[in-house]
């Protein structure tokens, strides 16, 4: 999400700190989602003075069946540096999509995004991805 493996660190860190600060005044946070969110924006805040995503028009291509084997095929440093160069919100909305360890009502609570907004996000995503998947790799 930062690009810097040390700025990442540092923002998981300062998110531990929080919710540890705010356990000791008593007010812990609401739920486990807090966590996500406040480190998602350290980690915007901290990536927002790196290299950031050019703006561009990306190629989209209908996702195909055979998707599922073509991202079988990729090492999971390749996704991540995809989805890594993707503009936020997009990129976060893909991460959670990729992790699937979120279902869709804690992905948009995490990214405070409406289930429109989400969806919309991860199919451009998909169809962007599928367009990069049919050049990379083998059917």
């Amino acid at each position: 999400m930062t690009g810097d493996e040390h700025k990442a660190q540092a923002a998981f860190q300062e998110t531990i700190r929080a919710a540890a600060s705010h356990s000791a005044e008593g007010e812990p946070p609401n739920d486990r989602l807090w966590f996500y969110r406040e480190a998602r924006w350290r980690c915007l805040a901290a990536g927002a003075h790196g290299v950031q995503p050019e703006d561009m028009e990306i190629d989209e291509t209908a996702v195909s069946p055979a998707a599922p084997e073509q991202l079988r095929q990729l090492e999971p440093q390749q996704l991540a540096i995809w989805i890594a160069g993707a503009p936020d919100p997009q990129r976060s909305a893909l991460a959670l999509f990729y992790l699937d360890e979120f279902n869709h009502r804690e992905m948009c609570s995490v990214l405070e995004l409406s289930p429109v907004e989400l969806g919309h996000l991860i199919a451009q995503g998909r169809t962007q991805l599928q367009t990069w998947l049919d050049a990379h790799t083998i059917l």
